[in-house]
């Protein structure tokens, strides 16, 4: 299931960025784009959704469970066995009998989590990448020059001369190294989520 994007076209409007109405379905891709990345980059969905996800048994009576903040936790399996013995505090999961045996085991966990409101520097990130890909959108004259994004770091005037920037991004979706890292302190990354209803 796609989730539905961190930020919507109200938010680049109330941020003063104008959208036309011949843009509203391209900043609704660029906003499902952006929020993507930004997802991925915290491995995290951010907003609340309830996930099925899998870990490793752990030896100790604490699971940690990923996917800050855990609203509620609906069901708990071990190896396939549904298991009734554990109480959620704290972000873990607490059972007297831990979590593996002898042998490795899989833990499956349906959990809601995540923030019901998209933290503001969330949402404004969100947009400016967003109206990035707007503004190179409408400057390549409708997406001619979708591959060739390019930033002018400097510019000379006497025997112009003009010079791009090569940071590493291939477009503006693209999140440099320490946003990426920003977000994965933030919100703690994790495991993969398998399935999101």
């Amino acid at each position: 299931m796609a989730l539905d994007p961190l930020a919507t076209v109200a938010d680049l409007e109330a941020r003063g960025f104008d959208v036309e109405a011949s843009e509203t379905s391209l900043a609704g891709i660029y906003l499902g784009v952006a929020s993507a990345a930004v997802r991925e980059a915290a491995g995290v969905p951010i907003s609340r959704v309830t996930s099925t996800i899998t870990l490793e048994g752990v030896r100790g009576q604490w699971l940690t469970l990923p996917g800050l903040p855990i609203a509620s936790v609906a069901s708990v399996s071990i190896d396939g066995d549904t298991v009734t013995d554990w109480r959620l505090r704290s972000e873990r999961l607490w059972r007297a009998g831990g979590w593996t045996g002898c042998e490795p085991s899989e833990v499956e966990v349906v959990q809601t989590h995540g923030l019901v409101n998209v933290p503001d520097d969330i949402v404004d990130l969100v947009c400016r990448m967003a109206a990035s890909g707007i503004v190179s959108y409408r400057s390549a004259g409708g997406g001619t020059a979708l591959g060739n994004s390019k930033e002018v770091t400097s510019e000379r005037l006497g025997d112009w001369s003009v010079t791009y920037g090569a940071d590493g991004r291939i477009t503006e979706m693209d999140l440099p190294q320490y946003w990426r890292e920003r977000l994965q302190a933030r919100f703690g990354g994790g495991v993969a989520v398998l399935r999101s209803r």
